[in-house]
């Protein structure tokens, strides 16, 4: 309990500080940037070491990049269906694919599972999600939105130098590494810190404006991230006789909320933006309840 109260309280909080104009504008970047840089690296390198090469540990990445696809080619088909605007198009193939898998999964499953889970929710994460972040997510923003001027060595230079990823290729060459106590002690000291900062910047970043005209894309892609992803999740799972931990958090992972960089990407290249904050925000406090079903639904 006391884990959930932690997260809607920090939450809550960063939220209040934006209404109440205590930190400056540009805070929630600022706590995003410490979270990546030293929270994130500080967790991978604590917890990526635990595992061992096993099938299990491919899991997470299977189910991410088929969830992904599948949903992704979904959005497409709903989009031309309904015939959504271009930037609409644009802005649903970022934050109806893309999960909120660290800062968003890690508190919530580390509440229902425990901290033996952080590590394929870390392998979803890296292996997964931030690397569909960087090159899927790219490609939509420029192909969707003329502003866009990003190019593909420039996305290959940011997967390679970005520090949670570095982190996890160290990590891979620590597996079955035992640190010593002192090690240890500074990296569960750091990757602490990675929910309350990562939470708080999440309250900075919610909006709920939504006008009338974009109930409809909103109901898409709330549905399918939330309800039609895990269960996709659930269906691949069924398929290759997948019952044991990394298939839960998969599960849970494919479920959790819009990814608040997805949101940002859209807004900035332009793609629906009042409509990208609204799925994020709105997406965030459904996806408490939701996932909480998910979970009790695998537990039988």
């Amino acid at each position: 309990m006391e884990n959930f109260i932690l997260i809607l309280l920090c939450i809550a909080i960063g939220y209040g500080i934006r209404r109440l104009h205590i930190f400056s504008k540009d805070a929630a970047t600022t706590l995003n940037q410490f979270a990546i840089y030293i929270s994130l690296p500080a967790m991978i390198l604590l917890q990526i070491p635990k595992l061992s090469f096993s099938m299990d540990a491919l899991i997470p990445i299977i189910i991410a990049w088929l969830v992904m696809t599948i949903t992704a080619i979904l959005i497409l088909y709903l989009c031309k269906f309904f015939s959504f605007s271009k930037e609409i198009t644009g802005s649903l193939l970022l934050v109806a694919i893309l999960t909120n898998s660290s800062f968003m999964g890690i508190p919530i499953i580390n509440a229902y599972i425990g901290e033996s889970a952080l590590p394929y929710v870390l392998i979803y994460d890296q292996l997964g999600t931030f690397i569909a972040l960087a090159i899927y997510g790219t490609f939509i923003a420029s192909y969707y939105s003329s502003k866009s001027e990003i190019s593909f060595k420039i996305i290959v230079y940011k997967v390679l130098t970005f520090p949670p990823f570095l982190s996890l290729i160290v990590a891979l060459f620590l597996m079955g590494v035992e640190f010593n106590e002192t090690i240890t002690k500074v990296l569960s000291s750091l990757a602490s810190t990675i929910v309350p900062i990562a939470l708080v910047a999440v309250g900075l970043q919610l909006q709920f404006k939504l006008p009338r005209s974009e109930i409809k894309p909103f109901s898409v892609a709330l549905t399918v991230k939330l309800i039609i992803a895990p269960i996709i999740a659930f269906g691949i799972c069924k398929l290759f006789s997948w019952d044991n931990q990394a298939s839960i958090v998969s599960i849970l992972e494919a479920g959790m909320a819009p990814m608040i960089t997805a949101g940002a990407i859209a807004s900035m290249a332009g793609l629906a933006p009042r409509l990208s904050s609204a799925i994020v925000g709105y997406g965030i406090l459904i996806s408490f309840p939701t996932t909480y079903i998910i979970f009790k639904v695998l537990s039988f």
